[in-house]
């Protein structure tokens, strides 16, 4: 990831005075001077001036109440802060040092819209003219002209960023598949996403019954003494009326999807795994001739659990924590019903923490479980096809089938055109857009390989139930699976 801590720490400012006024009460007649406040002046820190350094903490306060950048809003969770991305100076084609400025100049006559133009000691080229057709980079013979992409859409795995003719990044809302690569890789900052921490806390403040739910890729990212315990007991202070591990919805979703599995075997059909929304997104917007066989027809943990809470609390507001952008996307934009009704990443659910002075503790037991291992793991590459696999094991149903792990959206893409072309090798397919699995999320706390070991000290501990007994303990007779 490129975000500095610089950029990490105005994204957490932000987000910690939008949820201190909003617990206060006094967000809508505070909120206006939050850019002021943070950016009291009158030396300018980051950017050129105080004024652009405000303008941002606009945006950003907009965005932290879950708000547009701007009016054009297409409804896509994920934005740019144009005031930041106006600071971004790369243009795709450069000009390097190995110009000999040589008297052809075929650079110069190869481009047809006047962006290329000779200099004193190396040709130049224009930005605001440049079309970007790559003519020039192919016409010098000393291969001195360079072709780069801004972060942003280098970390775009579906080429869904592209630019205004000011060079301001914009995202294609037809090919943006909510991933949200592009976020932590822009060094300004400029992209975001919204937030959903103000009717969250405006919610609980009503007295209305909300629910967290902990994603599994939460284990091990706070250290190998911060437990799911830790968390239903910070969650329950923060005003949660109670707290739920998803790891459970893993279960849930694992023992749907095996039932589905099953019988598009036995038909000679293939499936896909629906738990990652960045991976359905991909399908149905960059391969919609397989969508509708192929994704699964089971609902994501995220939405097992939030319908086994409603089933018993028809009141209930349910809210998913977690590292993933994408689920943002489920909670807001895909119709689904019975489905979580907010979603946050670790950073805002720690933004509210911290308006409460509530803290994470550690635990010295591993007293609250509801999910089998399995279910721990489905947010690690090639857990929810090991989840599904076990609990046909454990129902005795002979399954003799060929499951391929997609292992981040690039591994998904290959796989997705192998499928369409006709000459894909399996029967079935986990697809997982972020590398690693849901624990290499882009809200991540900590980047996957620094709490592998944590995680695993954390699941050492886990009792070794199995998902077909641990759901015997649950009442599943009013919580549909399938969509």
């Amino acid at each position: 990831m490129y975000a500095d801590e610089g950029v990490i720490k105005i994204k957490h400012d932000v987000l910690g005075a939008v949820a201190k006024l909003a617990f206060e009460g006094n967000l809508e007649a505070e909120k206006e001077f939050l850019p002021e406040k943070l950016i009291p002046g009158p030396q300018a820190k980051f950017r050129c001036c105080i004024y652009k350094e405000r303008e941002i903490i606009r945006e950003r306060v907009r965005l932290a109440c879950g708000e547009s950048v701007d009016a054009e809003d297409n409804g896509n969770i994920i934005q740019v802060l144009h005031a930041a991305c106006e600071d971004c100076p790369i243009s795709s084609y450069v000009v390097t040092d190995n110009c000999q400025n040589c008297l052809g100049k075929a650079c110069v006559s190869a481009c047809k819209f006047g962006a290329c133009q000779p200099g004193e000691t190396r040709s130049h080229i224009d930005p605001q003219k440049c079309k970007e057709c790559g003519k020039c980079a192919q016409a010098c013979p000393y291969h001195a002209i360079a072709a780069l992409k801004r972060p942003c859409k280098f970390a775009c795995p579906v080429n869904a960023i592209e630019y205004d003719e000011y060079g301001i990044c914009r995202i294609n809302d037809e090919k943006c598949i909510r991933c949200g690569q592009c976020i932590h890789r822009c060094p300004f900052g400029a992209i975001a996403s919204k937030s959903f921490i103000v009717p969250v806390i405006n919610a609980i403040r009503s007295g209305r019954p909300v629910y967290a739910m902990a994603a599994p890729a939460t284990e091990g990212q706070f250290g190998p003494k911060v437990t799911m315990n830790s968390w239903k007991k910070a969650m329950k202070k923060l005003g949660f009326k109670d707290f739920i591990e998803v790891g459970l919805g893993g279960d849930l979703t694992a023992k749907a999807e095996a039932a589905e599995w099953y019988e598009a075997h036995e038909k000679g059909e293939r499936k896909s795994t629906s738990c990652c929304p960045a991976f359905v997104n991909m399908i149905r917007k960059h391969y919609p001739e397989l969508a509708d066989e192929l994704i699964s027809t089971s609902v994501s943990p995220m939405c097992a659990v939030s319908r086994l809470v409603k089933a018993k609390d028809p009141e209930a507001v349910c809210v998913f924590i977690g590292p993933c952008i994408a689920k943002k996307s489920e909670a807001m934009e895909m119709d689904i019903e019975g489905n979580a009704d907010y979603a946050l990443t670790f950073s805002e659910v720690r933004a509210m923490m911290r308006a409460r002075d509530v803290v994470l503790e550690e635990d010295e037991g591993y007293e609250y479980q509801e999910s089998s291992i399995f279910g721990k793991r489905f947010s690690q590459t090639g857990g929810v096809a090991n989840a599904v696999l076990e609990v046909l094991k454990e129902e005795g149903k002979d399954f003799d089938a060929k499951v391929c792990v997609a292992n981040g959206a690039n591994e998904c893409k290959k796989q997705l055109l192998l499928l369409k072309v006709g000459r894909a090798d399996f029967d079935f397919i986990e697809g997982m857009a972020c590398p690693g699995g849901c624990v290499g999320g882009p809200s991540a706390y900590r980047e996957a390989p620094l709490f592998a070991k944590d995680r695993e000290t954390l699941f050492g501990e886990a009792d070794d139930r199995g998902v077909v007994d641990n759901l015997a303990n649950y009442d599943l007779s009013k919580v549909d699976l399938y969509r």
